[in-house]
């Protein structure tokens, strides 16, 4: 098994790169960090590489980008990828501070590279927007949610934290309640993206801004139930479903085997299950209809 550390960053076509590109820097606060011939990479205040923009003659997500432990050597993590039939290749200089990452496909065919070794990037453009904390987690439909939550435990190392019924699957690779979650769907392809804000007041500000730039706010603010993280919704220019979020359940301790502790947990403890029936979330609005138009699989996720 390989072990997943942390989430690093997506990679996204677009049919039209700049109203994205202003969007990510204007609104969600990212900063370019580098450019060559046909992407343009951003990061986060704190210099880390977060999403990159590449031309493409369609709008998807086309690569998630994973960070392990620092001593281990990719053509060693070859191995057990061989023994189960799947293809990798090991490329260089993929990012701005990323010299080695090892390349594969998940069941979906969704790329996925793996990376040990990596440097901050200083930006080259002034953080303006929100300047969100990080990339918090990315969600995917999937024909089949317990098979993509197969291969990312058994071959990448994530855990199930929780699941919705038979359609949804959320999954960590730290201490974070998900990094991943799989939602059915009738064909692989994006669910959301999500950003993590600072606490309740960069929530306040999110909304303000939302608001002030023209985006509605699609679902929220509502405190979930599975992860218990507070969030809002909106479209991005390319009409992909972006969430906002703060306070998400951690499992600091996995032999614990429990989330620690907080006062709005259904469960005392609150430790990884089904959850059925509804409603599921603590408190908050739902979902407006807006929301389903380009992510039909919503209502489910409530």
């Amino acid at each position: 098994m390989i072990k997943v550390k942390r989430l690093r960053h997506v990679t996204f076509t677009s049919a039209d790169v700049e109203p994205q590109l202003d969007y990510y820097q204007s609104v969600i606060g990212l900063a370019v960090i580098g450019r060559d011939d046909r992407r343009i990479f951003l990061g986060t205040e704190s210099d880390e590489l977060t999403l990159v923009l590449e031309q493409g003659a369609a709008s998807h997500l086309t690569t998630i980008a994973y960070e392990v432990a620092p001593h281990l050597d990719l053509a060693d993590l070859q191995k057990p990828l061989a023994s189960l039939d799947i293809k990798s290749e090991i490329r260089s200089d993929t990012a701005p501070g990323i010299a080695k990452a090892l390349v594969f496909n998940d069941p979906d065919g969704l790329q996925i590279e793996l990376f040990s070794r990596w440097e901050f990037c200083k930006p080259i453009e002034p953080i303006r927007g929100l300047a969100v904390a990080k990339l918090g987690h990315v969600a995917l439909y999937t024909p089949d949610p317990e098979r993509v939550a197969k291969f990312y435990g058994d071959v990448l190392g994530f855990r199930v934290s929780d699941r919705i019924e038979e359609n949804f699957v959320f999954m960590r690779c730290g201490p974070e309640h998900h990094a991943m979650n799989f939602a059915r769907g009738t064909e692989a392809r994006l669910h959301h993206l999500a950003f993590e804000l600072r606490d309740a007041s960069h929530m306040h500000q999110a909304c303000d801004l939302l608001g002030r730039k023209g985006f509605q706010i699609l679902w929220g603010p509502v405190r979930h139930g599975p992860g218990h993280n507070v969030a809002v919704y909106h479209h991005n220019p390319d009409r992909y479903l972006i969430e906002l979020y703060y306070s998400m359940d951690l499992m600091l301790d996995e032999e614990l085997g429990y989330f620690e502790p907080r006062p709005w947990h259904h469960d005392r403890p609150q430790r990884p299950k089904t959850w059925v029936g509804l409603p599921r979330d603590v408190w908050g609005v739902g979902p407006a209809k807006e929301a389903h138009e380009f992510s039909p699989a919503m209502r489910g996720a409530k």
